[in-house]
């Protein structure tokens, strides 16, 4: 809500000329739009009752709505709504040293992994389901860890002022895909039922049995998420390609390359 709200209060007091472009706003508020459906609805009670609904759940929470969100890149018009207070607390130099930090390639694909795969442990995903406070906790962790990523790789500007040129966005991209498909398969073709809680608790559909409940998640969390890198890749692949064109222009002509920036803001090409 505080950040719809700071967004919207934000983009009226921007100018017209630095306002984000149809498309980014379409992005960013589709991106809070379906973590909003898998969190704040009924299907989140739904997502304790069936595997296959849990992990269709976390890959919107981790991968496509946070992916939409840094889609949209309005991290600009949110601070511009902001109160000072606020702003002041994102400018502070702990948070920026943390960001550093976690935003770095290595510990960023880690943390992105492994977070992931952390609460798909059973023991644990056992216990998050049964303490509110832990699954609150998976919840957040999944959406910022999600975020952070995200807009790490997606970020269309070249380096500085993004924090990793396009090259090492790319490896991301295309590197997280693979713990993935691996984590994905091996739920897929166990042959015993990993996760006991959603018997315990319940199935839904009395039709599904655990096993097949099991199979269908693990294709979930292997298929979608993987197919996400590769559209990943495909982006930064396109915003080199416009940061090239746009350096090109300004060798040659340079009022050229500021229409053809203002234009890429518009039409992404």
């Amino acid at each position: 809500v505080l950040a719809l709200g700071w967004f919207c209060r934000g983009y009226l007091l921007s100018p017209p000329e630095i306002r984000p472009p149809v498309w980014r706003v379409a992005a960013f508020l589709a991106g809070i739009a379906v973590i909003y459906g898998v969190l704040q609805t009924h299907f989140d009670y739904l997502a304790q009752h069936m595997f296959f609904l849990n992990r269709a759940q976390h890959v919107v929470m981790h991968h496509l709505g946070p992916f939409l969100i840094a889609l949209g890149w309005v991290g600009g018009t949110i601070k511009r709504g902001m109160p000072g207070w606020a702003r002041r607390m994102i400018e502070h130099r702990s948070l920026a040293v943390a960001l550093r930090f976690l935003q770095r390639p290595l510990i960023a694909a880690v943390l992105f992994e492994g977070l992931f795969a952390f609460w798909l442990i059973p023991p644990i995903q056992f216990h998050a389901m049964l303490d509110p406070r832990l699954y609150a906790l998976m919840n957040w962790s999944m959406v910022l860890d999600g975020v952070l990523f995200w807009c790490l790789v997606l970020d269309p500007r070249e380096a500085p002022p993004a924090r990793i040129g396009f090259g090492l966005r790319a490896a991301l991209a295309f590197f997280v895909m693979f713990p993935q498909i691996v984590i994905g398969a091996i739920i897929t073709f166990s042959a015993r039922d990993l996760y006991p809680f959603y018997d315990l608790c319940g199935r839904l559909y009395p039709t599904i049995s655990a096993l097949a409940d099991q199979r269908i998640g693990g294709i979930l969390c292997w298929i979608p998420p993987a197919m996400m890198s590769v559209v990943a890749l495909l982006l930064v692949l396109n915003a080199l390609r416009r940061a090239e064109e746009i350096a090109a222009a300004a060798d040659t002509d340079p009022e050229a390359a500021a229409m053809a920036a203002l234009a890429s803001r518009w039409t992404g090409r």
